[in-house]
């Protein structure tokens, strides 16, 4: 058995995860999640990672690889950093085995993964900072708008005539907005607008990834935007696309799932490459009765 830790860094959250893995069996033992705000972010991942394996009863000794993604290569406690792509990827299948892309919908960026079914990662594609698909854009709006980032999704989904924004600038797509509000637009239309406007960019990017047919997973921050997910499923409905959006409850921790999950594995190979350099080192008399060094 072997307990391993994800810590993600984004530019809004710290996720941290506690697994443990056993062969091909694993299972989250305890996880966390913090809003970065304007703090330190690597000073708050070592905090978050401390609470939450203080919470789960385990003892730091008994964790035997710590693995980083994100914006956490940094963090000098760690054991090892994996690239957030494969990271995302590995989450996503652990979290949806028949996720074929992933959609991770960041802060400031939108990447869309294609994957196969073990995780391994096809082709990707990568929003720029100034579109206006990101969640920094959205978090901003309903500042704007005096609205809950939580309640957004909802609200949305009770639009009756929804007025999409016009443009993928950030900075264009908030004027858009004021301009809505000035026309005394109904909050929910402006939200609902937004979210559809978000899911033609998002569905274009996906396209490009070459996702054609399938489950993708939609990972990241916005994961959790109910809004979002039916304004795509309706998106996607009208174009008719062969592929369908979902999300998962753990979808934000799909980043630090999939760092823990290769940490267990590199932790394993680590273990085995040692034992094979031991056995070659050892002398002959004291092999294990029947065994052979081979050439290799």
């Amino acid at each position: 058995m072997t307990i391993t830790t994800g810590i993600d860094v984004g530019s809004g959250f710290v996720k941290a995860v506690l697994f443990e893995v056993e062969g091909a069996d694993s299972r989250c033992l305890a996880k966390r999640t913090e809003r970065i705000r304007q703090r330190d972010s690597l000073r708050l991942a070592s905090k978050t990672h401390d609470s939450m394996i203080e919470s789960a009863g385990v003892e730091s000794d008994q964790i035997a690889y710590i693995a980083t993604t994100g914006d956490a290569e940094r963090i000098t406690f760690s054991t090892g950093h994996f690239f957030s792509m494969t990271s995302h990827a590995r989450g996503a299948i652990y979290l949806d085995p028949e996720a074929r892309a992933v959609l991770d919908v960041g802060a400031l960026q939108t990447r869309a993964i294609r994957i196969d079914g073990r995780g391994k990662v096809l082709s990707h594609r990568m929003t720029s900072q100034c579109a206006s698909g990101s969640g920094r854009f959205l978090e901003n709006i309903s500042r704007y708008l005096g609205v809950i980032l939580e309640e957004v999704g909802e609200i949305s989904q009770q639009s009756t005539k929804p007025e999409m924004i016009s443009t993928v600038c950030a900075v264009l797509g908030e004027t858009d907005v004021i301009n809505m509000v000035s026309r005394k637009i109904p909050l929910p239309d402006i939200l609902k607008g937004i979210h559809l406007s978000m899911a033609v960019r998002l569905i274009k990017l996906l396209r490009v990834t070459q996702v054609c047919e399938g489950t993708v997973l939609m990972t990241g921050g916005l994961a959790m935007d109910t809004g979002l997910l039916a304004a795509m499923t309706e998106s996607l409905a009208k174009q008719e696309m062969e592929f369908r959006v979902r999300s998962h409850p753990d979808s934000i921790y799909a980043g630090a799932i999939g760092a823990a999950l290769w940490g267990a594995f590199r932790h394993a190979k680590l273990l085995r490459e040692g034992r094979q350099a031991l056995g070659l080192q050892r002398p002959a008399s004291v092999l294990p009765e029947g065994s052979a060094i081979r050439d290799h």
